[in-house]
């Protein structure tokens, strides 16, 4: 479980992930070590790239439905997935379908050679569905921590004092 100081460390590198361990710690109100050990604690980075930047101008959800719906079929259909690297998200769905797939390709060209040569061709599709982006309003860049972030750095760490928190090595 995070604590409030993990909480206020996560909000203040989702919004700027490049900041210095120096600015980040006067932002979230600990001195430089103990910031950076929390960090350390938290870590795990990932780049964010612009898909178009990179040359993959199409993004697509794809809808699809398999044959059986037994934990064999779905376990197998999931690791057919894993293995493509166009497929950057995946998720198991209750109701019509049961997968949907988040899809990047060069150009319509491509998600269709894609769509046609490689998804339909995996076994145990008994239907798919596309529908494509035509402008992202919202992509995913940072997680809601709104819920759990304390109101300041100040509140977080007179809670830390007060025993409001579990004890942490820093």
């Amino acid at each position: 479980m995070l604590d409030p100081l993990d909480i206020a460390i996560l909000g203040e590198l989702q919004r700027e992930g490049r900041l210095s361990n120096q600015e980040l710690a006067s932002r979230v109100a600990m001195s430089t070590s103990p910031c950076w050990r929390g960090v350390r604690q938290l870590e795990g980075y990932a780049a964010v790239l612009d898909r178009r930047k990179v040359g993959l101008g199409v993004l697509a959800f794809v809808r699809v439905q398999i044959d059986s719906h037994s934990e064999k079929e779905a376990k197998a259909f999931e690791a057919d997935i894993l293995g493509l690297e166009e497929v950057v998200a995946c998720y198991s769905l209750a109701g019509e379908a049961d997968f949907l797939l988040q899809v990047v390709a060069a150009d319509l060209d491509a998600y269709a050679d894609f769509a046609m040569t490689v998804i339909r061709r995996l076994p145990r599709i008994k239907a798919m569905q596309t529908s494509f982006v035509l402008k992202e309003i919202k992509p995913q860049r940072a997680l809601p921590l709104k819920a759990q972030r304390p109101r300041s750095a100040a509140t977080a760490r007179r809670a830390a004092a007060q025993g409001a928190t579990r004890p942490r090595r820093r």
